[in-house]
């Protein structure tokens, strides 16, 4: 039996679908890396909303998931951009969902990292401003015993002068928190109101100045997150990090060879893209574990394709593929997004998306998978 997809021509083609799932089994975290997948919110289908309504959240199915995830041995970085952070999530509802996931990890002693930013400023607003929002929100994620992840902040952004104000607020910040954090330096192809991050539209100066906060506060830092999508920059990077401060690859396009290595280091990994991965992931990491470079590389390569596609430019819209393979993928009952974004991404997106996700084995049950992959074909009008 095949399926009509439609392809990016205006015509179609015919798709057989897998039989089989990839076999993955849960298991305990690993032992080579720290892992994490920043995780997506689940909507509440029946809420009465529109795209401009706090956000509706599903919370029974938003915490399953992530159950999900750690059953798999792989750590949930919450309340990232993953999470809709300021695409249709707003403060108060990252601020519950820190609260719950936190207390979900606790309960099932699994591994959290939380979101710290900026995004109960919803205007203009200066230093001291950004400050203030940057502590509150840093106070939460603390008094909830997860580990803060420092988010790049569009406020900051905006009011910063040059530099200088990066390394002041960045430096108060560091110095006030109780536990080691995680820096996340977030490209403006994830969020354009983050261009010239750092004091500079160079990269070379913006990574100066990126390393120079690393550099006066090495205690303060467990590791960093660049969502750059540039691989050797990574490399360049991490190869210049103090001693004993991680580099968890954010890098959706070159997570394999990133994580890997080389015989100068390795990143962790901090990924969205491990939300639709988990369990395949989770196994290649296992692999690695044994020292099996090369078969961690034959499981994980052959996901690059499905990644690159779903993080194709505007490359900030990937949390629709994101939530489209959970859909099919059974762990939530619809396609319903926060702010409507279910709509940011054509139907022949969604069906190649489908057929890499497919061909991988990333649906537990395939046919589940086709019958609402053919639902949605329906839906826009394309019969079988």
């Amino acid at each position: 039996m095949t399926i009509r997809l439609p392809d990016l021509q205006g015509g179609f083609r015919a798709y057989e679908p897998r039989k089989e799932p990839f076999a993955a089994t849960p298991g305990t975290p690993f032992t080579s890396r720290t892992v994490f997948s920043a995780a997506h919110v689940v909507a509440d289908p029946f809420a009465d909303s529109t795209p401009d309504s706090p956000a509706a959240v599903d919370w029974d199915a938003t915490l399953a998931f992530r159950r999900h995830l750690w059953s798999h041995g792989l750590g949930v970085a919450e309340a990232m951009d993953t999470a809709q952070r300021g695409m249709g999530l707003d403060w108060a509802g990252a601020a519950e969902l820190i609260r719950r996931s936190a207390a979900e990890a606790k309960s099932v002693g699994g591994l959290i990292a939380c979101g710290v930013g900026t995004d109960q400023l919803t205007g203009p607003a200066t230093l001291d401003e950004v400050r203030a929002a940057y502590e509150e929100q840093l106070a939460l994620v603390e008094e909830s015993g997860a580990q803060a992840i420092l988010m790049a902040s569009r406020a900051l952004a905006a009011a910063a002068k040059g530099p200088e104000d990066y390394l002041e607020i960045y430096g108060h910040l560091l110095r006030q928190s109780a536990e080691p954090v995680i820096l996340h330096w977030l490209g403006p192809m994830f969020d354009p109101a983050l261009e010239g991050y750092w004091g500079s539209s160079d990269l070379d100066a913006a990574t100066d100045v990126f390393l120079q906060v690393i550099a006066a506060h090495p205690d303060k830092v467990d590791g960093i997150k660049v969502s750059l999508l540039e691989a050797q920059r990574e490399i360049d990077i991490r190869r210049r990090l103090p001693q004993g401060v991680r580099c968890y690859t954010g890098d959706d396009f070159n997570y394999p060879e990133l994580i890997a290595g080389d015989d100068q280091g390795f990143s962790h990994a901090l990924l969205g893209i491990f939300d639709p991965l988990g369990p395949l992931a989770a196994e290649a990491v296992r692999v690695l574990d044994t020292g099996d470079a090369k078969g961690f590389r034959e499981l994980l390569d052959p996901t690059v394709e499905l990644s690159r596609h779903l993080f194709q430019a505007p490359t900030r819209f990937y949390k629709t593929g994101v939530v489209f393979l959970a859909w099919l993928a059974g762990h939530q009952s619809h396609f319903t997004m926060v702010g409507g974004l279910q709509s940011a991404r054509s139907l022949p997106h969604f069906a190649r998306a489908y057929e890499l996700a497919d061909g991988l084995g990333l649906f537990p049950d395939p046919k589940l998978a086709e019958e609402r992959m053919k639902n949605l074909l329906s839906l826009y009008g394309v019969n079988q």
